[in-house]
């Protein structure tokens, strides 16, 4: 395996859709939180903007809360948050792909800081990503009211493209100051590939 050769500190930064995982997850945690029947009524009703999104007519942020507003919108947190443990234990550990969990160890058997950074949802990938070891999760989160109930909002930006390098920048401070590793898999993963010393698209390394 590529080892850095360097005093720095070694930090590795993962994607989690499609790079942890072998495809998607918001959609199967709707489902968990939704349930067969509902989730499909609105699915149906999303169409046009899931189509939109597909053309590149609607922006990733704005289809995002627009499924949001559809499926939450009301909800109290603290209810969306305890179907979110539950699908973080029951269900993600089957998403995950061995080589990317093998990839992980190994950064972690190095002592190298590990960063899940992702544009999925907090409220599942914290539990998930603090039972196996990741230092920092850097991801997207949901808008609340001040009486707890869920917008259907995003609060704060989406953690995709040009956002992950900057939220990566905040934790971490100046970029000459450690090395980076980053892998990831989708054109929103292009900055951060572009900022790493060991950069992996689609791939985990031997």
């Amino acid at each position: 395996m590529t080892l850095a050769r360097t005093d720095k500190p070694v930090v590795a930064a993962f994607d989690f859709d499609g790079t942890m995982t072998r495809g998607d997850t918001l959609f199967p945690f709707l489902l968990f939180a939704a349930g067969p029947a509902r989730f499909f009524r609105l699915f149906f009703l999303l169409l046009p903007t899931l189509a939109g999104y597909k053309l590149g007519t609607i922006e990733n942020n704005i289809a995002k809360e627009k499924v949001f507003t559809r499926f939450f919108s009301g909800t109290g947190i603290d209810s969306i948050q305890k179907i979110a443990c539950q699908f973080s234990t029951q269900k993600l550990p089957g998403l995950i792909r061995p080589d990317a969990m093998s990839r992980f160890q190994w950064h972690k058997q190095q002592g190298h800081r590990c960063v899940l950074i992702s544009a999925s949802l907090d409220i599942y990938l914290q539990p998930w990503a603090q039972s196996i070891g990741f230092d920092d999760v850097l991801s997207s989160s949901l808008e609340t009211t001040q009486d707890g109930q869920v917008s259907g909002k995003l609060s704060g930006a989406n953690c995709f493209g040009p956002e992950k390098s900057r939220r990566l920048e905040a934790l971490l401070g100046d970029r000459s100051g450690y090395e980076l590793y980053a892998y990831g898999d989708s054109t929103g993963d292009k900055e951060l590939l572009s900022m790493a010393d060991y950069a992996y698209y689609r791939e985990m390394p031997e």
